[in-house]
């Protein structure tokens, strides 16, 4: 029994120490990014990113909690423009429009209080392709070594990534149901 509760100790005592330092050897900084293409012009889809009001329509972050208390603040759409934000299942923080490049580019400053503090870049580019856009949502920001150790568990691409996901699909529908009935 006594060789059994050693090996054990030995073995728990390996993965603490083996876990931090294999975390401290990720990256200092992540991306996540997906596009898709849209059957509308750029200055159509344009307006649904750079005013937060309508990004929220189509938002995922947004969405996903019924109960998110939110706050704008600045002006309507474009540099300046500003949500606050607290959700059980979004977090706490801010988004705010920093850049804009009427109808190719939107930046935003991501800063999260909870459930993990972060500073993070977003941006929306809008790249025209025949009859369509490419539409492409990434993010990027540093990973402090909590944040390492967290994507050891958590695949941060697949997470983040399936909601950019769904919500370039919801942003595809909205446009091209707008698109169908304006012209």
């Amino acid at each position: 029994m006594l060789k059994i509760l050693t090996i054990g100790a030995v073995v728990v005592a390996a993965i603490i120490a083996v876990v931090p330092a294999y975390a401290a050897m990720q990256p200092d900084r992540f991306q996540v990014q997906r596009s898709t293409r849209i059957k509308a012009a750029a200055n159509k889809i344009f307006p649904l990113i750079d005013d937060l009001h309508a990004f929220n329509t189509w938002n995922p972050f947004d969405k996903k909690d019924p109960n998110i208390k939110g706050a704008y603040s600045g002006p309507s759409s474009g540099k300046g423009a500003s949500y606050a934000f607290e959700s059980t299942k979004a977090g706490t923080g801010s988004i705010e429009i920093v850049d804009n490049a009427p109808p190719a580019r939107v930046t935003m400053k991501l800063t999260m209080i909870k459930p993990i503090k972060a500073d993070n870049r977003v941006v929306f580019t809008l790249e025209p392709e025949g009859d369509t856009t490419r539409v492409t949502w990434a993010m990027d920001g540093g990973v402090p070594f909590v944040g390492k150790v967290i994507h050891l568990i958590f695949n941060m691409d697949k997470m983040v990534g399936r909601d950019f996901e769904a919500g370039l699909a919801e942003l595809k529908a909205l446009t091209e149901r707008s698109s169908l009935t304006t012209g």
